[in-house]
């Protein structure tokens, strides 16, 4: 059984890009387009510029750890992009899959979960690139100022990824108990 997809920026994004190699999925209303990494930022280029489909806002990006799904997905980890285009009241989601190259417990950077960043494309995201790098590790390319945001810079890992320790690595039996007649 085939279903056509019927949210008009798939065919628009399937004339004005021939040649890539797009997916598209519609769950609840809501659609999705799954690209290869290496289309990402132009993709996004023409989705903001072109005036069919001005998505001139960028609500969240987001970053998903698929350890232990079951079914078979095309990598571990997605960075999801959550676009709007007010002019035409239409929501759209852009996700490229990444497969680690390295053990996803070692702190050192993994070459193949690297993105192009799209801060030139929407500053703001800027510190949505920095969230999904310091919780997944997943680092962008020209991004201006990647550092972590939510865990202080010497932190050993990426603690939103399944494979990181539910209790941790040891962080919280470092704290000092403060209790309230110290203050």
């Amino acid at each position: 059984m085939s279903t056509t997809l019927d949210h008009p920026t798939f065919a628009l994004l399937k004339d004005a890009l021939p040649g890539r190699r797009f997916r598209g999925t519609e769950f609840r209303g809501q659609s999705t387009l799954i690209l290869e990494p290496a289309d990402l930022h132009q993709t996004l280029r023409f989705l903001r510029d072109d005036a069919r489909a001005n998505y001139n806002f960028l609500s969240d990006i987001g970053g998903i750890d698929y350890l232990g799904y079951p079914a078979p997905m095309p990598g571990r980890f997605a960075v999801v992009y959550n676009l709007l285009s007010h002019a035409h009241d239409r929501r759209f989601f852009v996700k490229a899959f990444l497969n680690p190259s390295l053990p996803t417990l070692g702190i050192e950077p993994d070459p193949a979960l690297t993105l192009d960043s799209v801060t030139d494309l929407w500053p703001g995201a800027e510190w949505m690139e920095r969230e999904v790098f310091d919780m997944f590790g997943i680092r962008f390319r020209n991004h201006p100022d990647l550092r972590r945001i939510l865990t202080w810079e010497d932190f050993p890992a990426h603690p939103l990824r399944k494979d990181y320790p539910l209790r941790g690595r040891g962080e919280r039996e470092s704290y000092q108990v403060v209790d309230r007649t110290d203050s």
